[in-house]
């Protein structure tokens, strides 16, 4: 096998993993619907403020979100186009819009 599908693979293997974790899809999930404080985000998902902003670390060390400051509010985005195209079919499937 090519080293470079061996790349590959452990890229897509570590690229998957931090998405496979619910506490990141479920913010990640709010954050594909567009710009987001860390309070939204405790809010909607119910999580303490240290598990939320643990998970914002690790996807923005990953370049998979990214913030900007707004006096005392941080909004986070999704900079990463990879993750988006990942994310809009499982929120379709996973985030359907409430029937009312």
């Amino acid at each position: 096998m090519s080293k470079t599908i061996l790349d590959n693979a452990e890229n897509a293997s570590q690229f998957l993993k931090t998405l496979a974790n619910k506490h990141r899809l479920v913010i990640l999930c709010q954050l594909i619907e567009g710009e987001k404080t860390v309070s939204e985000l405790i809010a909607f998902s119910g999580a303490a403020q240290a598990t939320i902003s643990q998970h914002l670390s690790k996807l923005k060390d990953d370049g998979i979100v990214d913030f900007r400051r707004d006096h005392r509010h941080l909004y986070y985005r999704i900079i990463n186009e990879d993750v988006a195209k990942i994310l809009h079919p499982l929120h379709s499937i996973f985030c359907p819009p409430e029937k009312s």
